[in-house]
């Protein structure tokens, strides 16, 4: 096995694997032990997102099990100082793999994502593609909910995002050439949408269908407020329809308020002065407050996404990198 992993692509042909962890000690050797096995792969980077469990220590017991038995082994672990995001691990990853190899594959560590697909990814690669896409066949694995809210998002977003689109299913798993890690790592957003980032450049894209696994051990990290914070980040970073929605929909309530107001002025005039009810002037004032609220929340998220953005801080840290560079 590790045998393969030294018969790797040749100078001409490198393939790196990029995998972002985080609290997977209890996967994570057996997915080095997937990856390394694999001869189209060249070198593995493993980024720790600030894992508070062993995932540190079991990599690094890989690792020099790996050299034990073959007297090298072709796997970096890049060691962040805290724990900054899944997208924020990927593009340290990039940054490390950016201008080393032929091409990188973007994968997770949680053996969801089967590997053994990575073969056929090359395959289309060599074929011409620039950017080779996983795209889930089902969703069997996932709760109704999670189904009809992932759906749903994809519908939101392609309706009010001219310039791509996004194809339901497709998340991470990713094969891109060099000219496409390039163009990622140029792109230092603080709120990155990778899903976005990557049919924004351009580049050629071959989708490979495939059957995600059941996670074998851990847990996902991803709760549901995260994947809701996700969602705005791609919505937000892509489109600004939800301040032209705003826009209009301010405009529709100042010109029924002024029809309204004009009802009240005829009515006056033909019937006489009614007295005013406070229950309808308290739904008209709460109603009007709580759209205002709504808009300027909107506004305010959009504001605050240029503030982080002009402090201009790096994406991530790095404590250590364990591993060396493949000839």
């Amino acid at each position: 096995m590790l045998n393969n992993l030294s018969k790797a692509a040749s100078e001409e042909e490198k393939i790196w694997v990029v995998a972002a962890c985080f609290n997977e000690e209890e996967l994570i050797c057996e997915f080095i032990q997937r990856i390394v096995s694999l001869p189209q792969v060249s070198c593995l980077v493993l980024v720790d997102d600030g894992s508070s469990d062993a995932t540190v220590a079991q990599i690094r017991s890989s690792q020099r099990n790996l050299i034990s038995e073959a007297g090298k082994a072709n796997v970096i672990l890049i060691e962040l100082t805290r724990n900054f995001g899944k997208e924020a691990a990927m593009l340290a990853g990039l940054d490390h793999a950016n201008g080393h190899c032929s091409g990188v594959v973007l994968i997770d560590s949680d053996l969801q994502h089967p590997p053994d697909l990575i073969e056929e990814m090359v395959h289309a690669w060599r074929n011409g593609a620039e950017i080779v896409t996983a795209v889930r066949d089902d969703r069997d694995q996932e709760s109704l909910f999670k189904v009809a809210t992932a759906s749903w998002f994809y519908k939101v977003f392609n309706r009010i995002v001219d310039s791509i689109q996004l194809i339901e299913g497709a998340g991470d798993y990713r094969l891109l050439s060099a000219p496409v890690v390039d163009a990622l790592t140029r792109m230092r957003e603080f709120s990155r949408f990778s899903k976005g980032l990557l049919p924004w450049t351009g580049y050629r894209s071959v989708e490979i269908s495939y059957s995600r696994l059941s996670r074998l051990a851990g847990r996902s990290s991803w709760s549901p407020v995260k994947l809701w914070r996700y969602a705005l980040d791609g919505i937000f970073s892509f489109s600004v329809v939800p301040l032209k929605i705003w826009s209009f929909l301010g405009l529709t309530v100042s010109t029924i308020s002024l029809l309204y107001a004009f009802l009240i002025v005829l009515r006056t005039a033909f019937i006489g002065v009614d007295v005013p009810g406070y229950a309808s002037l308290m739904t008209a004032v709460l109603f009007l407050g709580g759209i205002q609220l709504i808009g300027v929340g909107v506004l305010g998220d959009y504001i605050g996404r240029i503030y982080v953005d002009a402090k201009a801080r790096p994406h991530y840290f790095v404590r250590a990198i364990h591993g060396k560079h493949p000839d």
